[in-house]
């Protein structure tokens, strides 16, 4: 951990508000070397705000404990794929959350930051037989995505020493229909996750597999990401919320004891504005499933975009800055690397741009229509096009925040570009801010060993 005091916050000395916190990180890092000229030549760092992170664990907890009665079970589990960085859930697992994964990879994250199978979540439209029996054993939970993953779990348990020590659940898809986005909508009619609810006999076969087998416990759902309207969530919530309802009636017990409602709360990419908030899910569930917040069902949510996303920030340097066709163009370290899907997909994953000067600071000047160019091989590789900015030159810095989920953390590989360091950061009182590395800058030693450089022979 390094530290460095950063004067001229423009909310005061402890910089409480999250842009002053940004503009703050922003010098410090020039200062103490981690992005700029200086004696390193680092053209590129990402940064995470450990405050901002912590902060928007706390809502999400106080938003539903103020809504349950006291002693209502609740898991918040952290959907992994969106910050699959170790010392982040180690972060959020401080703070009272557990992991969702989806894959064999994300399991072995989240166990290396030391979270506990009992709260932990394993989801994925494709398990493996290895995959779910190593669940079953540890004690983590497990929501079947299919008829035939189903069948395994039966032939599992079937075959287990003892009774299965995981709470088991079905993935619901209660075809509520698509956001804005289609690739992240999960509830529509062809879906490919989970139980379709409204096909023809469905809803009968679920409630006679669920009497059938004591050890279907769970219901889940998850109507998609970002593009999701609030209502268009609470509907599938409310959905799943009435099967279960009917769930236990045939049984005549409460058979299904918990609801696992997702994640999937949208993020203003727009602003530095928290909108949505988790107290407005959580009225929106209330008004549409009263019954899920009586204290009859044990909740479990999968956040992961609405807890990080906000408090990353990518800075990169300026290295170069042309005219072609009278349009400036700023060519940066910061490309399709990072922000992937707002290079594919522009209209739909825009971003923000900021502009720094070469020590740090926010630049003046007439803001004037540039594109602001990442560095890789195709000429699609742009952060934004005829964005109006103040007029950027060489040793500039420009930084994107709201990329603290999906964006850095989930490095793209092309052109052999390397994936950048990651620094944790907090500031302090006197507005001094202390880094702490999260992920080291990968070597081109290690490009190339990933690329079969040891066995450069092999084909031969």
């Amino acid at each position: 951990m390094t530290a460095d005091t950063a004067a001229g916050a423009r909310t005061g000395p402890h910089a409480p508000d999250p842009a002053a916190r940004r503009d703050l990180a922003v010098r410090a890092a020039v200062r103490q070397g981690l992005v700029g000229p200086g004696e390193a030549d680092e053209p590129l760092v990402c940064l995470l705000d450990t405050a901002g992170i912590r902060a928007s664990a706390a809502a999400l907890t106080a938003a539903f404990a103020a809504a349950l009665p006291p002693g209502t079970p609740v898991l918040h589990a952290f959907a992994v794929k969106a910050c699959p960085l170790v010392p982040v859930l180690r972060l959020l697992d401080g703070a009272g959350l557990g992991c969702e994964v989806a894959s064999a990879g994300e399991l072995a994250l989240a166990r290396a930051a030391g979270v506990s199978p009992g709260r932990t979540v394993l989801d994925s439209p494709a398990k493996t037989t290895a995959e779910l029996r190593e669940a079953l054993a540890l004690g983590i939970a497990v929501n079947i995505d299919n008829r035939q993953e189903l069948a395994r779990v039966d032939a599992l348990i079937a075959a287990a020493p003892g009774p299965v020590r995981s709470p088991v659940g079905l993935r619901i898809n209660p075809q509520t229909g698509a956001g804005s986005i289609g690739a992240l909508s999960t509830a529509t009619t062809t879906s490919k996750f989970g139980f379709a609810l409204r096909d023809e006999g469905a809803r009968e076969w679920l409630v006679r597999a669920c009497v059938e087998r004591p050890w279907l416990t769970r219901l889940h759902t998850h109507s998609g990401s970002q593009g999701v309207p609030l209502p268009l969530i609470a509907e599938g919530v409310r959905t799943v919320h009435a099967l279960a309802e009917e769930i236990n009636a045939a049984a005549g017990r409460r058979r299904i004891d918990t609801v696992d409602i997702g994640g999937g709360l949208p993020v203003n990419f727009a602003s530095d504005e928290t909108d949505p908030t988790y107290a407005a899910y959580v009225a929106a569930l209330r008004a549409a499933a009263p019954g899920l917040f009586d204290g009859s069902y044990g909740l479990v949510t999968e956040f992961g975009r609405s807890l990080t996303a906000k408090h990353g920030l990518v800075i990169a340097r300026v290295e170069y800055t042309k005219t072609t066709g009278a349009r400036p163009i700023a060519l940066t370290h910061a490309g399709v690397q990072l922000a992937t899907r707002t290079v594919y997909a522009p209209a739909v994953w825009p971003v923000r741009v900021l502009a720094y000067d070469g020590r740090g600071l926010p630049k003046d000047g007439e803001p004037r229509a540039q594109d602001i160019a990442g560095p890789a091989c195709f000429a699609g590789d742009l952060l934004a096009e005829a964005r109006r900015l103040p007029p950027l030159a060489p040793g500039d810095l420009i930084a994107v925040p709201d990329t603290g989920a999906y964006f850095f953390t989930a490095h793209y590989g092309y052109n052999s570009l390397p994936r950048p360091a990651v620094h944790g950061f907090t500031v302090e009182d006197g507005g001094g801010v202390r880094f702490a590395l999260a992920r080291p800058g990968q070597p081109l030693s290690a490009i190339v060993t990933e690329a079969g450089g040891r066995e450069r022979d092999a084909l031969l």
